[in-house]
């Protein structure tokens, strides 16, 4: 553990995206996010602390879309390292418990790995491999307590153990940043053009790094960016929204949503989304 004391948490108040399910909200439900600070804003995109409370209600099932991060999460007194996952993630809830979790940047998780982030595709293993066994009795130790404390022993954990900068981590977190935000990016070829790597490159980078494809990438971010506009209301689904995000057609948006999502647009307003 560091000596410092971590300067105030920063709320991070937009909503979560790939959520499939937005109605598990009210008192029984809490999802709460926080900023690293600005020692380990090159490596963490943010914390995460999830609670339910299903004591006197059935169990739920939740669905979410994941971003292709690695993510480090406690839950029941153990401590494990997920990998990006292809599919979507379910879990069912139920009774009254918590989970908390460090979701790394994109590319960022390898130096603390030390090998090729794509051997953690769909896959968990103990957190312990990577960090020691100091994660391990860290995560017996922790009986719910509060989100400042659970961010505040997360950051001396990973202050204590940083890796070497490696320039090549920014670099590629600062292009999946761009894919992120612009619907514009839809090609492997247009990533190579604006990153200097070749295509080659990109594959190789995005496997060791990343632990996913390039183009894995850009169809997952496109999938979110439906899925935003889908829940809030700003888009129905038919071919204008395929052709805002990049589709050849609506055909193939359908396929594509229908196959990580599990039902198609139309369906997912239907049965997902208030006021549909």
């Amino acid at each position: 553990m560091i000596g410092k004391t971590r300067p105030a948490a920063t709320a991070i108040s937009e909503p979560a995206r790939g959520v499939l399910n937005q109605r598990l909200k009210g008192p029984q439900f809490t999802h709460l996010r926080e900023a690293p600070s600005g020692q380990l804003a090159e490596w963490v995109e943010h914390y995460w602390h999830v609670s339910w409370n299903l004591d006197d209600q059935p169990a739920q099932q939740q669905e979410t879309l994941p971003h292709p991060n690695v993510h480090l999460v406690v839950e029941r007194g153990q401590a494990h390292v997920w990998g990006p996952r292809r599919s979507r993630f379910s879990k069912t809830l139920s009774g009254n418990d918590w989970a908390f979790g460090i979701k790394f940047r994109p590319a960022a998780f390898q130096p603390f790995l030390g090998g090729p982030v794509s051997r953690l595709a769909n896959l968990s293993i103990p957190a312990s491999e990577v960090f020691g066994a100091l994660i391990d009795r860290l995560a017996e130790h922790l009986e719910c307590p509060g989100m400042a404390s659970l961010c505040e022993q997360s950051e001396a954990l990973l202050c204590a153990c940083l890796p070497q900068p490696d320039e090549r981590v920014q670099r590629l977190n600062d292009l999946i940043a761009q894919v992120a935000s612009n619907n514009g990016l839809t090609t492997v070829a247009q990533l190579s053009e604006l990153s200097g790597f070749s295509e080659r490159q990109l594959q190789r980078l995005f496997a060791h790094y990343v632990g996913v494809s390039p183009k894995w990438v850009i169809a997952r971010y496109r999938l979110h960016e439906a899925l935003a506009l889908l829940q809030s209301g700003e888009a129905r689904p038919g071919t204008e929204l395929a052709l805002k995000l990049g589709y050849f057609d609506q055909a193939h948006f359908i396929r594509d949503f229908t196959r990580m999502v599990g039902l198609a647009p139309a369906k997912y307003v239907q049965t997902h989304t208030d006021g549909q």
